[in-house]
């Protein structure tokens, strides 16, 4: 495969200082054995998330600079929900100042006490506020999800009968709506399948349930179909966007710092006219930013709005996006030729170690994937973020639900070169070599609430 090289011209850099492993083992004690505690200087290769951490381009920074008078500010079209429904498709665009916004406001309009969102896999913070509903999430991904090493395409896709037999034993009332994620997060940014929406649509409708989407990596998922679906090879991503979300009653992009390369915010598109006017209620209980506001407020967030707009219209540009998921999947691919086990296809935005593969010399108690994200940081100087039991939270690991136990190494737009991937592939592929000799580790604190951001560990 030929790897495409980055698209862009690297105009401003942040000098970053490298540490000796002493200095990184005595970090990651002083930090409870908890990446999400360290500080980001201390960090030379930061993979821990791909939220907030991109490189925003040129035409960015130029758009935030420009501010509009507020007597016009508030007669215009509004650049970012027009480029929102060119897109997507949408009726109703509602920006919110963070992706947890978007995701309250949801749930807070379709879920009632004891209602469940069937769906291909979701995270703790997406369930979190299902669960402040009383509501309940129950996974209907395809089980090949669940096999780290097979490769083969679209493995986010749901499993259409555990679907229908879910609907058939809850009852269609007691079915929030559905949820289809694309890409899936959990499962290593594994996409979905054109046919699988359709499907999950006609399945939805003949029950009269809402379908949702989670576009935050909507984009890599289009490419993903353009690449790899048959009869979609000609088509745009914005033509393939268009087609993924007609099968949508609206979606919930949970953080524009990710396809939008702005440092916070999130995004709720509907359909239903009532549901809009229900969420535009709401909205100023989360921090949001409707579209209609007073002049000097709308003023103020024209160029925030502007740069929201560029950046979704450039993701959309193929170079970008094929350098985006192929720089990705080098990396994948380099790790996966020396032998180290990885969730298999490579996704589009992260390369995902599965820790049980990697660690098979410690037993769950002892957290592989937690004991695996430290030994990163202090042995090859690289800040990853579990996604196991510790991420998916207590109620659910104490539970009969299936749960992958991997690292992710989150990829931030437009900010490393293949040199660095080459460097981060050695030094994992190094520490791969030496895998014995990471330990395992147990809990020293447990937060209630979305218990790895805060966490504290201690070596076993």
């Amino acid at each position: 495969m030929i790897y495409p090289a980055e698209p862009f011209r690297i105009k401003a850099v942040e000098p970053v200082a490298k540490s000796d492993r002493e200095t990184r083992a005595q970090k990651m004690a002083e930090a409870g054995y908890n990446t999400f505690l360290l500080e980001s200087k201390d960090v030379y290769f930061d993979l821990l998330t791909d939220s907030g951490t991109s490189s925003l381009n040129a035409r960015q920074w130029a758009s935030m600079m420009r501010k509009e008078p507020s007597s016009s500010a508030n007669t215009t079209t509004c650049e970012l929900e027009e480029t929102i429904r060119n897109s997507f498709g949408f009726k109703h665009v509602i920006p919110t100042t963070r992706g947890q916004g978007a995701e309250s406001i949801l749930a807070g309009l379709t879920i009632s006490g004891g209602q469940s969102v069937l769906g291909n896999m979701c995270t703790a913070s997406h369930r979190f506020h299902m669960e402040r509903q009383g509501g309940s999430f129950i996974d209907v991904i395809r089980p090949e999800a669940y096999n780290t090493a097979l490769s083969i395409p679209f493995k986010g896709n749901l499993d259409l009968n555990k679907l229908e037999a879910v609907i058939a034993d809850k009852g269609a009332d007691k079915i929030a709506y559905i949820r289809i994620a694309a890409t899936v997060n959990l499962a290593g940014g594994q996409p979905v399948s054109l046919e699988n929406m359709k499907a999950v649509r006609q399945l939805a409708d003949q029950h009269q349930i809402k379908v949702f989407f989670d576009a935050t990596h909507c984009i890599e998922n289009a490419f993903f179909i353009q690449e790899q679906e048959p009869g979609y090879a000609d088509k745009s991503i914005q033509e393939i966007l268009l087609a993924m979300f007609s099968y949508a009653d609206g979606c919930v992009i949970n953080g524009n710092n990710k396809e939008c390369l702005v440092s916070s915010g999130g995004i709720l598109c509907l359909n239903d006219e009532l549901l809009f006017e229900e969420a535009t209620d709401m909205i100023m209980l989360y921090s949001g930013m409707p579209m209609s506001m007073d002049q000097d407020t709308q003023s103020m967030l024209s160029g925030i709005r502007q740069s929201i707009a560029v950046a979704l219209r450039d993701s959309m540009e193929q170079d970008y996006i094929e350098h985006r998921v192929k720089q990705v999947r080098y990396l994948g691919e380099k790790l996966r030729a020396s032998g180290v086990p990885v969730i298999e296809p490579i996704g589009g935005h992260a390369v995902f170690l599965d820790a049980n593969r990697f660690c098979a010399h410690l037993p769950a108690e002892q957290l592989p994937a937690q004991s695996l994200t430290a030994s990163l940081y202090i042995e090859a100087g690289i800040r990853a973020m579990e996604r196991g039991v510790v991420s998916a939270g207590a109620s659910v690991a104490n539970s009969d639900e299936s749960i992958l136990e991997t690292v992710r190494l989150a990829i931030p737009r437009q900010v490393y070169t293949y040199a660095h991937m080459d460097m981060i592939a050695n030094n994992i592929v190094q520490l791969h070599q030496q895998r014995e000799t990471i330990k395992g580790l147990k809990f020293s604190y447990e937060p209630k609430w979305l218990r790895f951001f805060n966490a504290r560990f201690e070596q076993v």
